[in-house]
């Protein structure tokens, strides 16, 4: 039996249910908004699912395992064991919570669910297939829609994710098993974390990068830290070399090709291999054309600082609408489209949006660096702190990398910061909050910090800015 096409209305109609589309609807009806939230896989998307939060979750098992087995200068002789099936079993916990926490929310705020693969039919109708055989679909007519429908990771030619051993992150975090060599292709952050990971967990890992350094976005003295830490580990980096094809290994392992701009051809030996070269935006299946909407050359959706499109009443918001391709921003965004819709003053202000690698050590970054300041017409005033003066940093055993703070030398205002080190995911959120607050170096120099703590070091920094630092020589 078939269900029969039927039509309902909304005011709002949210299609995805990741750290955007979830965030958006819940604030919608909180607006008083009634609001429909179209999912066709898992709520939380890939965020919660398989990307933000499996992956901390199996840094932090690999993590606590590697330190445990490395703690003799601290009197600590161990030698864990893995069982990276329960790992993965314990990290699948850790999100079927968060997920269904998401789902409980949504109903708690009233927003109404539906599951199915949401498509345009013109500007204020949509068609929502049902998944499953005789299940049917649906048309909704909305006043106001938001587009959430995220990005999925890039394959690159030869290397299709359907093959048992290629790998996309999403099966790297689903790995019961640790292989014993490991090819990534991609140093970027998804693949750098990974590297670290795997690397802690035992595998041999072995990088390759079209470009001749990691984690392209970052200074060199941020990037120089987290690769000596990983060759630490065992990663071994080859790069200015592109995966050109895999082949069977003699030892029942695989190959990996590579190829410099030069035609020159190296092999790896691996017996996975992940691809990790970024991730591209979904919106095939959505018909967007019909709703009167194109995307450009990559397949983003463009959009305002209010989030809309080119069409005022459909907004788009996370990955699918660019850069900065983050979950927090994502959220963001989704808060502004809802309340766009319900005609608050709402924008988005990408100056304070910070930004975590969760390598080891981690990077954190919000506003501008010196140089970029610069280059918008500031005279940057920079203050750094050294971990290795940190007499918390020495306590953990972690005292790599510094934390760096650029204001505005005439005004004192806090411009940006880039902190590499312990923690640095969590340090960063209190220059946010002081570009958001239009703090000076002068505040964060005059608040007082709990001692011994890593905050310090951002204390620390704004007064070395100042020319005032009391723990590292001033410049």
């Amino acid at each position: 039996m078939v269900v029969g096409d039927v039509t309902t209305g909304t005011e709002v109609l949210v299609i995805g249910a990741g750290p955007g589309g979830y965030v958006a609807a819940i604030r919608a009806a909180q607006e008083g908004l009634d609001t429909t939230l179209v999912e066709k896989d898992a709520y939380g998307g890939v965020c919660l699912n398989r990307g933000c939060i499996p992956s901390k979750a199996l840094i932090t098992g690999s993590g606590l395992a590697h330190e445990a087995g490395n703690a003799e200068s601290m009197g600590i002789h161990a030698d864990p064991a893995v069982d990276m099936g329960k790992m993965v079993e314990w990290k699948d916990g850790v999100v079927d919570r968060l997920t269904g926490g998401v789902e409980k929310l949504c109903k708690a705020n009233g927003v109404n669910l539906i599951e199915g693969e949401a498509s345009f039919v013109d500007e204020h109708t949509a068609r929502v297939a049902h998944g499953g055989e005789g299940q049917g679909s649906e048309s909704i007519e909305f006043e106001h829609a938001i587009v959430a429908t995220g990005s999925r990771p890039i394959q690159i030619p030869g290397f299709e994710f359907a093959a048992d051993h290629v790998w996309s992150s999403a099966e790297a975090l689903d790995a019961d098993t640790v292989p014993d060599r490991l090819g990534i292709v991609g140093g970027g952050y998804i693949g750098m974390e990974l590297a670290t990971t795997y690397a802690k967990l035992g595998a041999d890992v072995t990088v390759v990068e079209m470009l001749d350094d990691i984690l392209d976005p970052y200074e060199d003295d941020v990037k120089r830290i987290v690769r000596k830490r990983a060759e630490e580990l065992g990663v071994e980096f080859h790069f200015g070399e592109g995966a050109s094809e895999w082949s069977e290994g003699a030892d029942g392992g695989y190959l990996l090709h590579t190829e410099t701009e030069d035609g020159e051809e190296s092999t790896y030996g691996v017996d996975k291999i992940l691809v990790a070269v970024g991730r591209q935006p979904v919106t095939d299946g959505l018909d967007l054309g019909n709703a009167g909407i194109e995307t450009d050359d990559r397949g983003f959706v463009e959009t305002d600082d209010r989030t809309r499109t080119a069409v005022d009443h459909i907004h788009a918001v996370g990955d699918v609408a660019g850069d900065p391709m983050l979950a927090h921003a994502a959220s963001t965004e989704g808060i502004v489209a809802a309340e766009v819709i319900a005609g608050e003053p709402a924008a988005m202000d990408q100056q304070a949006i910070p930004a975590a690698v969760f390598t080891d050590p981690e990077i954190g970054t919000v506003g501008l660096t010196e140089e970029a300041a610069e280059a918008e017409g500031f005279e940057p005033a920079v203050g750094e702190m050294p971990f290795n003066a940190s007499g918390r940093a020495m306590t953990t055993g972690h005292t790599e990398g510094f934390v760096r703070i650029v204001a505005d030398d005439e005004t004192g205002f806090v411009l940006g910061a880039q902190i590499v080190g312990p923690e640095a995911s969590e340090l960063i959120a209190e220059v946010a909050l002081a570009i958001e607050m239009g703090a000076t170096l002068e505040d964060v120099a005059a608040t007082v910090h709990t001692h011994p703590t890593l905050a310090e070091a951002v204390m620390e920094a704004a007064e070395n800015a100042r020319g005032q630092a009391i723990h590292t020589l001033n410049r």
